[in-house]
Parts: C-alpha cells; sequence; structure tokens
C-alpha cells in the first residue's frame, strides 16, 4: 500500500496566488539578472497520470503528497512563477479546498474486499486510525471506514484509491483520521455492496527502546548548523574523544562553493550579451569588469581592448556616427580577442540581431553572498568513525545526511545521535554496549556546497553547485537552476538504466547528472560501502514528511516494473526494523510515523531513479533505509495534519533532531544485534 508525503520552504519566501487556469503568473521583482523568486505551492493534479507526468517533467516535487477522495491528487512543489504556469500546461491546478467525495457508478456489481492493515496509534494529540484496503473492483471501486472503539467511541471516513503508474495499489485512509477513543474493530464497505471487517491493532508495536541509565545526556543541538560548523562538530568530537572516533576525509573533493563571475549587458532578449569569466569568480572573476562605448566618430569597427581587468568594448558606428553593432557581432568579437579572461553568449536561445547601445561599467559577479570566511574552495567531506573495535570486525552503521542541500534538519540529527553515543559511553550501560558491538560511520553532510547555497543565497536549493547546463542556459539568473540532484546520481535503477523518477534536463530539480557518479558526492558514499565492507546498515537522513522507506526505490514506467524486490523474509525484517526504530522515535515526544508512509520507496512515495539506498542495498547488500523526518502535526483547531517544512521554526527542527536521533540510535541497536544469515 501506498501513503504520500510532500514539502515546504518557510525562509523568505513569496507566496504564489494566481490560478494556473487563468493564464496569468505571479509577476516577478526580479531584473533580467536576478532568478525568479521560487515559493512553495500546493498543486491539484486530476490523476496519477498526471501527477507521473509532473514527476517526468523534473518538477521540484516535495514529498507531501495527498491522494483525496474524488481521485485526485494534492501535492506541493516549490516552483517560480514561469515553473507554474508550464506545470498549467500538463494538468495542474492550484489547490482550493478540499475535492468533494466520488460517486459510485450506478449498476455496479457487489464486489469483494480485502483489509490489508488497519491500525491505531496514540500521539501527544490521542489517538488516530489507519486503513488500507483493496477491492476486486479496483480503483473505481467508492470505499468508506466505519469503527468502533472504546468507551461507545465511533467514527467514519471516506477512503481514497491509488493508482500509480497505471497499477491499482489499493485503497486507503488520505491521512489518518483522530478517533475519540482507542478504535477496536474496523468495517470497510463497498458502495457497490461489498463488506470486510477486521480487528484494529496497535502501530507501530515494535521493541521497546533500551532503558537509559541515570545521568543520560542529550540535547546537544542548539541551532541549524552550515557546514563550516558542522565540520567543526565532527572535529571536536574527535579531538574530545580520540580513543572512540576517527576522523576519514573523503576521497572526492566537492566542486566548492563557488561560481563563474557573470554580467549581463544590454537589454533582453534581442540586444544582450552575457559575459562569463573564465576563472571562478573567487579566484578573480570577480576583479573584472566591461563597458560598451560609444566611440563618439563615425564609421569606426567594433574594437575590444582590455586594461588590466577592465574589459571595454568599442561599438562600430554607421556615417552618421551612431552604433550598430548587434549583440551576436559584440559576442564574436569578445571571443576573437587573443587572452581574455571572459567567454560571451547571447541572451538564451536569441540569435542577438538587436543593436547593441553604450553601457556603463559593470562588474562581473558570482552573486554568492556567503561571507567571506565561508570558504570557496572545493570541500573535503568527513565521516566521524565512532565505536570501540574501529578495525572492520563489527557491525558497520553508516549514516549520512544532507545530499538535498535544503534540509537542514538532518545533519542535526546526525550530529546529536553521535554526541549521545560519545558523552553517554562512560555513563549508559546500554550506549557501552552499542559502541563495543558496532562500528560506526557518520557523514553530517553529503552535499556542503549546496548546503551554502541554501544558507546563504537561496534557501530552497536542492542540489549541488556543480553547472553542466550550456551556455544558452546559463546566465546569471538561471543560477538557482543548476546543479545536481545528488540522490539521483547513482548507479542502479538510474536514468539511463530507463528507470522513472529523473531528470535528464540541467535545469529541472531532480537532474541526475550528465552520467552515474559523475557526481564527487555520490562517489563519495559509495566508497564508503566500497572501502569498508563491514558496514551492512545504512541510513540516509532527509526531510520532511515523516517518512520510513527502504528498496525498491525506482522503477521502470512502461508496466511498472520495480528494481527486484527484498524476499519475503528480508522484506520482513525490513519492517519489524523499521517498527522498532519508529518506536524510538515516538518514544521521544509522541510523534508516530504513520504506516501508509512506512515501506519500499516504490509503494510509499514515488519512483527516485537513482537514489543511494538503492545502490546501496543491490551492488553492497547494506540494508538501505531513509528517514523523512519531520512528520506532519495534527492542528487540533482545524482538525487537520500540518506539513512542518524544510526550515521550520528552530523549535520545530530541534524536537525533530530529538526524535529521529533516538531512531537513529536505535537502528544501531538493531545492527548491534544483526547476524548474517
Amino acid at each position: 500500500m501506498r501513503g504520500l508525503r510532500a514539502s515546504a520552504v518557510v525562509v523568505a519566501i513569496v507566496l504564489l496566488t494566481t490560478s494556473l487556469t487563468s493564464g496569468t503568473s505571479v509577476p516577478a521583482v526580479a531584473g533580467p539578472a536576478d532568478p525568479e523568486p521560487a515559493s512553495l505551492v500546493t498543486l491539484s493534479v486530476p490523476d496519477q497520470a498526471t501527477m507521473e507526468r509532473l514527476v517526468a517533467s523534473g518538477a521540484d516535487l516535495t514529498e507531501r503528497v495527498r491522494p483525496q477522495a474524488d481521485g485526485s491528487v494534492q501535492v506541493d512543489a516549490v516552483v517560480t512563477p514561469s515553473q507554474l504556469s508550464q506545470l498549467g500546461s500538463l494538468g495542474a491546478t492550484l489547490a482550493t479546498g478540499t475535492p468533494a467525495q466520488r460517486t459510485p457508478k450506478s449498476g455496479a456489481a457487489q464486489d469483494q474486499l480485502v483489509i490489508e492493515r488497519a491500525v491505531w496509534f496514540k500521539t501527544r494529540d490521542g489517538y488516530f486510525l489507519s486503513v488500507e484496503a483493496s477491492s476486486n473492483a479496483g480503483a473505481a471501486a467508492v470505499l468508506s471506514a466505519s469503527w468502533t472503539g472504546r468507551r461507545g467511541s465511533s467514527g467514519q471516513a471516506p477512503m481514497v484509491p491509488y493508482v500509480d503508474a497505471g497499477a491499482y495499489l489499493g485503497h486507503q485512509l488520505s491521512t489518518p483520521v483522530p478517533a475519540e477513543n482507542q478504535p477496536q474493530w474496523i468495517t470497510v464497505t463497498s458502495a457497490a455492496g461489498g463488506k470486510a471487517e477486521a480487528r484494529v491493532k496497535e502501530w507501530p508495536d515494535g521493541e521497546r527502546p533500551d532503558r537509559t541509565g541515570p545521568g543520560y545526556q542529550k540535547d546537544f543541538v542548539s541551532q541549524y548548523m552550515p557546514p563550516t560548523q558542522l565540520n567543526e562538530r565532527v572535529k571536536a568530537l574527535h579531538q574530545r574523544f580520540p580513543k572512540l572516533t576517527d576522523i576519514i576525509t573523503l576521497p572526492n573533493p566537492t566542486n566548492g562553493y563557488r561560481r563563474r563571475a557573470q554580467a549581463l549587458i544590454g537589454a533582453v532578449p534581442g540586444a544582450a550579451v552575457v559575459v562569463t569569466s573564465n576563472a571562478y569568480g573567487s579566484e578573480g572573476g570577480n576583479d573584472l569588469a566591461i563597458e560598451l562605448v560609444n566611440p563618439g566618430a563615425a564609421d569606426r569597427p567594433l574594437q575590444v581592448t582590455v586594461n588590466g581587468k577592465q574589459i571595454t568594448v568599442s561599438l562600430a558606428t554607421d556615417g552618421s556616427g551612431t552604433p550598430t553593432s548587434t549583440a551576436a557581432q559584440v559576442v564574436a568579437a569578445i571571443n576573437a580577442t587573443p587572452g581574455i579572461a571572459v567567454k560571451a553568449t547571447t541572451y538564451r536561445t536569441d540569435a542577438g540581431l538587436g543593436v547593441m547601445a553604450p553601457a556603463p561599467i559593470t562588474q562581473l559577479s558570482d552573486f554568492l553572498k556567503a561571507p567571506a570566511d565561508v570558504s570557496r574552495a572545493p570541500w573535503r567531506v568527513l565521516a566521524l568513525r565512532v565505536g570501540v573495535h574501529r578495525d572492520g570486525s563489527r557491525t558497520g552503521v553508516l549514516a549520512y545526511a544532507q545530499e538535498h542541500a535544503r534540509e537542514w534538519v538532518g545533519p542535526l540529527v546526525t550530529i546529536e545521535a553521535a554526541e549521545r553515543l560519545l558523552r553517554n559511553y562512560p555513563r549508559d550501560a546500554a550506549t557501552r554496549e552499542l559502541l563495543n558491538r558496532t562500528d560506526i560511520f557518520i557523514v553530517p553532510t553529503v552535499n556542503p556546497d549546496g548546503a551554502n547555497y541554501s544558507f546563504y543565497d537561496f534557501n530552497s536549493q536542492r542540489k549541488n553547485m556543480t553547472n553542466h547546463c550550456p551556455a544558452q542556459q546559463s546566465d546569471p539568473a538561471q543560477r538557482n537552476t543548476w546543479g545536481v540532484d545528488v540522490n539521483r546520481n547513482y548507479a542502479v535503477g538510474s536514468l539511463s538504466d530507463g528507470y522513472f523518477g529523473a531528470s535528464a534536463n540541467c535545469q529541472n530539480g531532480t537532474f541526475a547528472g550528465p552520467a552515474e557518479h559523475s557526481e564527487p558526492e555520490s562517489r563519495n558514499v559509495i566508497w564508503l560501502a566500497q572501502r569498508y565492507r563491514n558496514i551492512k546498515f545504512a541510513m540516509n537522513v532527509h526531510s520532511y514528511g515523516g517518512y520510513f522507506m527502504w528498496p525498491p526505490g525506482a522503477y521502470k514506467l512502461d508496466g511498472r516494473v520495480t528494481l527486484p524486490r527484498p524476499t519475503t523474509r528480508q522484506e520482513a525484517y525490513f519492517l519489524r526494523s523499521a517498527r522498532t526504530i519508529e518506536q524510538a522515535i515516538a518514544a521521544e515526544r509522541g510523534t508516530v510515523t504513520w504506516p501508509q508512509q512506512t515501506g519500499p520507496v516504490t509503494d510509499v512515495l514515488y519512483s527516485a531513479a537513482g537514489n543511494s539506498a538503492d545502490e546501496l542495498w543491490y551492488d553492497h547488500g547494506i540494508f538501505g533505509w531513509d528517514f523523512e523526518v519531520g512528520s506532519d502535526l495534527w492542528n487540533p483547531a482545524t482538525q487537520k495534519w500540518e506539513g512542518v517544512g524544510f526550515q521550520s521554526p528552530f523549535s520545530e527542527g530541534h524536537a525533530e533532531a530529538m526524535e529521529f536521533a533516538s531512531g537513529l540510535i536505535s537502528l544501531i541497536g538493531v545492527a548491534a544485534d544483526y547476524r548474517e544469515p
């Protein structure tokens, strides 16, 4: 069964409120060299086929996806005004209110129903019910669930069908529904007369977390941390606990928090020139300047001169002294100048036939806003190795975070877990047992360049900072679209293998890169698996949405052919372990990971071609899980579940870090008990 999710941007966004069907767009406040503002919107698509078109388009969809009772789907997306218009052409509209119920077709034959799962859970906000069922009538069936519980409580809610890539996966409640008291019996009925009953079980019903001793310490994170601070914490922990830790410098340097310096001269589109430095801005490109001048005389040729860091373009004139140089001619003249430190292009796909006007001196810029003490050099990613026996003799656990730059809570989960393990080792028997029986590898930030860009420039940044776009897609206003989705750059179930859920468009949110493992970030993760063969477990920490997932994570769209499913025994182990880990998460503040969001990626989210967990599992035999931290919060006033966002106020981010650090430590406990089959 599948449950669904989405995500949000909460720092400095402009809300878009224009209907996609109106033919208008939200006006951007940016100039021609500035990126359009990106915003969070909730889209409504009429059916799953339209949802698949959005995924295939490479739209920057979040993991907060909601099937609706009328068969439509609501999904959050991070978009600019122009992207919003493009998604409208694919069949999406801005969501407004709650869709109506589906109506049954008259004369439908009685169908057979099977209740796949009916569970209750209790959070700090009370009891909730989750139901999943299937009908032999498929998605056309109109199902509803009713229940009775303790102290005479009862309730009823509609169920929604889920069809993915043409395959009916069953019906479920769109979200868990509140119950006055603990539900005990569930009845699922169909408008065609089908009926099924079952007893409601508790969720997640895993093993209880190990009881910690007196004086157990936690709560070691006090703010969101950019990469420099994360590295400082890793180094400080190693310095404080040298007998329990090693620092591993991963072998593949990243691109670095750096860009070429650029300037956009002239009027877009027809009479504009984009100038890009050969050197990165931090390595001299930002020192360059360019101007276009009228020579002040008739019949003068187009001429380019360089005086130190200053480039002067003297425009050609006609017999009256009027400039005649077109944008294309200026581009050709700049590029033909020997030894010049820049390259020029016309604006995007424009032929550049417009005549250029004189332009004052314009300083080139890489447009990066981080303070000077944030290094622009290629980054060396660090892993903190934790354990008493760091010699490969113990079961290895890999915890890695921030493949996606804007997910600021994930690194806190890993740092908090590391702090708890090391600081409680002397005082807590359960912690000593973990560190004696496991070998832990913690990578707080896989994608430090993108993370810096998210912190200092564009908080919605998903990808890394390596620009693989051609010159026509590399003017300054496009800079927020560059980069590779690191979690689509792996080599199993990839886009190049024909799997669905990644994009070949360099500007799309799920751009897979020019080749498998083209990016140092993905190569670093796999290097750890190749170098340390004792690693048998891995947790990829993402946000947000409250998922717990494992392979397969991708399928081929034609026929919905997934990567090979785990065996029945392996699937049971994945699920049993998940319940134990989710029990530890819930113990922290009562947050329960929904049952319909616990399972294989392809069953509970969508196909994600080229993700890391698949490669770890299929190529290296590593049990690869994904957290999506940041479960929805119940709002008692509105009686609705509400998303928390990538960068929620730190009080919420802190709480998420606390509970998912508990979950990560529980995973280490699962690993400590693991025995090779």
